[in-house]
């Protein structure tokens, strides 16, 4: 079956992990990516993450946001190397960097000197805080800019807690910006195809976690409300029904039943608290407002006489809606994650393989097929022949230094 993008090419000038995810989107999809690496490679090919390197050979940082690719590495500070590039940009779609406006303008990869090879290619970048404004030049990373500087951390953080709350996992809001960034390219696809009409896209991980965070954001603005912390506290406290419970045998159990008063009742029938429907703190919702820290303190004795399976299978009775607080080694078991193709296991030959997380967009119901990242300038070759380049030319060009 095809992807929709399949005859799309895009060429990835980027490291790390936001921008080249969101080029792994794109593969996904089905476009053809040629990802231009240094000589000294992306820094992300030997990162170390939740203290797990490379295993046999596999890096899966690396794998994670490069699966789908070729690559190429070239040294663009060599007028050779840059040629090249500018002849993969003359044939492409889309050109995709999360350089630094300086370096784009130092390599020769800034906007204008694209467009001067390739008028109507789409030009997208990734930033820290926004391709305009006193800032557009610093660069960012998910864990300072989409956490912090997001105000995301500190909207987690308890009042009481000892120090900010760090990121649930290493590249968190570099995925969620990057597949932001893929959707902005591919509206950039359609309005080309119907206008003829190439855009600059410009995504940022600023921009992206104040998308995520808007409605703590906006809430303030309205109700002119001075930093103060955990954003979440005010609607707990007011709903209880919508709060996080714990177990007998130390898990938790998350409510988010927001039409409160309308599933009050059948919560209380299925977890044996009838009692709670004739106390007079709870009668009427005026009541129940008036004395939600009350019924929360009820719900949590409740919850913690039971164990986990107990609350799935009583949970399961009535209609409000709920989940458990998974941990992360039990998501990638999930039946219905497993089912949808959420995971996607990659053959790497001698018994090898790696359980990816595929994107959350599919087409026709159908989960892309994912191929393991490529070697370190594993494809040059391939791609410089592509080019029409013959042997002794390949050769010429790696003897230059330019090629690796």
């Amino acid at each position: 079956m095809s992807q929709p993008l399949e005859g799309v090419k895009v060429v990835e000038l980027a490291m790390w992990a936001y921008v080249p995810s969101g080029a792994a989107v794109l593969a996904d999809w089905g476009a053809e990516v040629i990802k231009v690496e240094s000589p000294q490679g992306d820094p992300i090919r030997g990162l170390v993450n939740a203290g797990v390197g490379p295993m046999d050979g596999i890096t899966f940082t690396w794998e994670i946001f490069n699966r789908n690719k070729t690559a190429i590495a070239l040294d663009l500070t060599n007028p050779e190397a840059r040629e090249i590039l500018y002849r993969l940009v003359d044939e492409a779609d889309v050109f995709i960097t999360s350089l630094l406006p300086p370096v784009r303008t130092k390599l020769g990869v800034d906007l204008d000197q694209i467009r001067a090879r390739n008028p109507g290619i789409i030009y997208a970048a990734g930033s820290g805080q926004g391709a305009q404004g006193p800032e557009f030049e610093r660069g960012g990373y998910d864990s300072i800019t989409f956490w912090s500087r997001g105000s995301i951390s500190a909207s987690v953080t308890p009042p009481d807690y000892p120090r900010p709350v760090g990121m649930p996992a290493g590249a968190f809001g570099d995925s969620i910006s990057g597949m932001a960034l893929a959707g902005g390219i591919a509206a950039a696809l359609v309005r080309k195809a119907r206008t003829g009409e190439p855009s600059v896209v410009d995504g940022s991980l600023l921009g992206t976690a104040m998308w995520a965070m808007q409605m703590g954001i906006v809430g303030a603005a309205v109700a002119a409300a001075a930093p103060t912390g955990a954003a979440s506290v005010a609607p707990r406290i007011a709903n209880p029904l919508v709060n996080n419970y714990k177990t007998s045998d130390g898990r938790w159990v998350a409510l988010c039943m927001l039409q409160r008063d309308l599933y009050w009742e059948g919560l209380c029938a299925a977890i044996g608290r009838d009692d709670l429907l004739a106390d007079p703190r709870f009668a009427a919702p005026d009541d129940r407002t008036a004395n939600a820290g009350d019924m929360v303190a009820e719900l949590e004795k409740t919850f913690e006489t039971e164990s986990l399976a107990h609350w799935r299978e009583t949970l399961g009775r009535q209609r409000g809606q709920w989940d458990v607080v998974r941990l992360v080694s039990e998501v990638g078991q999930d039946p219905q994650a497993v089912f949808n193709g959420f995971i996607q296991h990659v053959d790497y030959g001698s018994d090898r393989s790696l359980p990816l997380v595929a994107n959350p967009v599919q087409f026709d119901r159908t989960p892309p097929e994912l191929r393991p990242a490529p070697e370190f300038a594993g494809d040059t070759d391939n791609i410089l022949a592509a080019l029409g380049m013959d042997e002794a030319a390949i050769i010429e060009a790696k003897v230059s230094g330019g090629v690796v």
